[in-house]
């Protein structure tokens, strides 16, 4: 049998029947004999500032694209990524189902006078469950039996008895000893101090606008549908709220609106039967709502494989044959809901629960904003709310949250971040950036990376950071390179990696490019803080001079290139000597990394080695061992300076680095200095083997003289030591 699909205006009295609800005919005089008429509206309007923006922000987001079943939960979980989608969604779905239960137990307010009778001829105060248990049950067979098509049918009845109980009460006239004073009547705005304890009992009232969302999979043409439903429902609400402030403002006392919560009854005309009939009409159409919305919300969380055991999810998915009811999810709701009617005071979990509709209401006006912000081409929504709109119906939310109840606010967040982490443990697989979030990021790094570039910061020596280019063919072989571009990049750094293929750019290399590139991110998906891309080129030669010219991943200009190779296999560092000169050119700080087969134990430290002519190089290793040694990796480990010069020199040279270390602030002890007098027929070599062959890291400078005279000698004969980072300073950095 072919689903039933609905229009427009199951949509809108949904919304309308939960926003008019009990609040309205049960605690709303209470509002405006306490706060003033001037107090209520602002109630009312503060309380729109959340309900509004997020109508129009849903309704934009249903005109974007397909809204499935599920309503507010699909929407967010397809823009924050199924994970947090389902933290939310879980969330929301526990608000809707206990909302069941708590438009039940309004419900049974309606019966006032039967347990008054009861009282009055018995002598014995009947419990409020001998209405509600009964009411719940008749409501959830009705509702298993005949489902959402029977719920909506019910909806245009209800709906036409709040409406007549609301006419009946605006053309009503109150009896004299109702009427307030001339006195009263001035008192505009009171009780100022109570603002945000009766906002938080009339809040409630103005929730449920985007009830009729939770329909969208029954629906012919969400796109449509939603917006128009869910838009007018709640200004209608707005609207209707106020004049019925204005109403009881003009028409009875404080001491009567505070003290009798049917004044509406004493003011509506045949108000005694029809108010309490209205009152039963708008919580039983609200449970309706309610029970219609919460099981399509539980089934999508199911559809999604939300719930840690499949079986579970496959159960909670399932639909009748014959009209397409989430029957199983359907009967969880009514049996949850069921549970709360029995303990019947749910006015402390009320209160969480008006949290977690808040925490959903937020999220849908962050995900409006955060496809304006991101602006993505595929974001084109036919109905167009504003982003300052969307900003502050999300930020209001959080702001209404503390000031609710700031306890109830963290003990919401503290369970959301706890239910996130439990849905991660198990749905380990579904994480990712989300779309909405890639797009805004990559909005806020273009505006970072142009502010940047116009800036001064980056060319002021002081602030020197490193942005680094790591070329290589080699990894898959070896990731020494790589790691050493991670530690590098990990605090202090900006890193770009660059994975070389050699040949012409073709479909077929291109292609090599990708699944090349893909295979390289799944190799380093954890603890990677480094831009990793592929490069197809002819030469080595060739992939420099492109690599060299492009722009800095973090905003500034690349300013150093590691160049890698296999230490007890030296043949590419003819090819890296053969193009010092082109990145020297580029006036980039150039290392040299002599990749080591032996283990690379980082408790024994970073050693560095400076000598006399070393004056260009020696601030730059220093900085680059501080960085290396904010790693992790590297948190037990510690530095060391070796200086090799003339026995004349000696003091010098030790005043002049215990000064640098002390003054640059750096993790070196001055014990950790050591000045080492060249003998006469003692190479620097020999030195550095002697004193390093035990060290994780030892990093030595070189001059380009040097490279240009020596060539691949000058990195020969450190056969003891193991990695070495030979380093050239195009020019001298500061150390403050």
């Amino acid at each position: 049998m072919e689903k039933v699909k609905f229009g427009t205006s199951p949509v809108f009295f949904t919304a309308i029947s939960t926003i008019l609800g009990a609040i309205l005919f049960l605690r709303f005089g209470y509002a405006v004999g306490t706060m003033g008429i001037v107090g209520v509206i602002g109630i009312i309007l503060l309380g729109h500032l959340v309900t509004i923006p997020t109508a129009l922000a849903i309704s934009e987001i249903a005109t974007n694209k397909r809204v499935e079943g599920g309503g507010e939960y699909f929407i967010i979980s397809r823009s924050f990524g199924l994970n947090v989608g389902a933290t939310i969604g879980i969330a929301l779905y526990l608000s809707q189902a206990i909302s069941v239960a708590f438009y039940i137990i309004a419900f049974t307010e309606s019966f006032d006078f039967f347990f008054r009778w009861f009282a009055e001829n018995y002598g014995y105060e009947l419990p409020r469950q001998a209405v509600s248990i009964p009411a719940m049950i008749i409501l959830s067979l009705v509702i298993l039996k005949q489902g959402a098509n029977l719920g909506i049918k019910a909806l245009y009845v209800v709906v036409a008895i709040l409406a007549i109980s609301l006419i009946m009460f605006f053309i009503g006239n109150p009896g004299d000893t109702l009427l307030p004073s001339p006195n009263e009547m001035s008192g505009y705005f009171t009780n100022k101090e109570s603002f945000f304890v009766v906002f938080a009992i009339v809040f409630p009232a103005f929730t449920g606008m985007t009830a009729g969302v939770g329909l969208s999979g029954d629906l012919k043409n969400p796109s449509k549908s939603i917006p128009m439903g869910t838009t007018t429902a709640t200004i209608a609400g707005m609207v209707v709220y106020i004049f019925i402030a204005y109403k009881l403002y003009l028409n009875a006392s404080a001491e009567n609106l505070v003290n009798n919560q049917f004044i509406m009854s004493e003011i509506a005309v045949w108000g005694h039967v029809l108010i309490p009939i209205g009152l039963a009409a708008s919580t039983i159409s609200s449970a309706i709502g309610s029970i219609m919305v919460a099981p399509r919300t539980l089934q999508a969380l199911a559809n999604d494989g939300s719930f840690p055991i499949d079986p579970m999810n496959k159960w909670l998915k399932k639909e009748r044959s014959k009209d397409k009811e989430p029957f199983n999810s359907l009967l969880v709701t009514c049996v949850f809901a069921l549970f709360f009617v029995m303990i019947g005071d749910v006015n402390a979990v009320a209160e969480i629960i008006s949290m977690f509709f808040m925490v959903a209401y937020g999220s849908l006006c962050l995900i409006s904003f955060l496809n304006h912000f991101g602006a993505s081409p595929s974001y084109r929504p036919s109905f167009k709310s504003k982003w300052y709109l969307s900003l502050a119906g999300f930020l209001t939310s959080v702001w209404v949250m503390t000031k609710i109840n700031f306890t109830y606010a963290i003990i919401s967040f503290v369970l959301m971040i706890a239910l996130y982490i439990y849905i991660n443990s198990y749905n380990n697989d579904r994480k990712g950036l989300a779309s909405i979030f890639a797009n805004a990021i990559f909005q806020i790094n273009r505006n970072l990376q142009i502010f940047l570039q116009k800036g001064s910061n980056a060319k002021n020596l002081a602030d020197w950071r490193p942005s680094v280019i790591c070329i290589s063919k080699n990894s898959f072989l070896r990731d020494n390179a790589y790691k050493m571009l991670n530690w590098i990049s990990y605090k202090y750094g900006f890193g770009m990696y660059l994975h070389r293929i050699e040949g012409y750019f073709s479909k077929a290399t291109s292609k090599q490019a990708h699944l090349e590139l893909k295979k390289l991110l799944n190799n380093y998906d954890t603890d990677n803080y480094v831009y990793i891309d592929t490069i197809v080129s002819p030469s080595y030669t060739t992939a420099i001079a492109q690599a060299i010219q492009f722009p800095g991943i973090s905003g500034m200009d690349n300013n150093m290139v590691i160049f890698e190779y296999d230490k007890e296999n030296p043949e590419e560092l003819t090819d890296i000597i053969d193009n010092f000169n082109l990145v020297n050119a580029g006036k980039f700080d150039i290392c040299i990394l002599a990749s080591s087969r032996k283990p690379l134990l980082f408790k024994n430290g970073i050693h560095i080695w400076i000598k006399t002519i070393d004056q260009e190089n020696a601030n730059l290793m220093i900085l680059l061992s501080f960085i290396i040694l904010g790693h992790p990796d590297w948190s037990n480990s510690n530095i060391k300076i070796f200086s090799i010069c003339s026995p004349e020199d000696e003091q010098e040279i030790k005043d002049s680095l215990n000064e640098l270390v002390l003054d640059g602030r750096l993790p070196i002890t001055t014990q950790n200095i050591e000045i080492l007098v060249q003998e006469e027929g003692v190479t620097s070599k020999s030195l550095i083997n002697l004193y390093s062959s035990s060290a994780a890291l030892t990093l030595i400078g070189f001059m380009e003289e040097s490279i240009k005279h020596d060539k691949e000698n000058l990195f020969s004969g450190y056969d003891e030591l193991g990695t070495i980072l030979f380093i050239n300073s195009h020019n001298s950095k500061v150390i403050e």
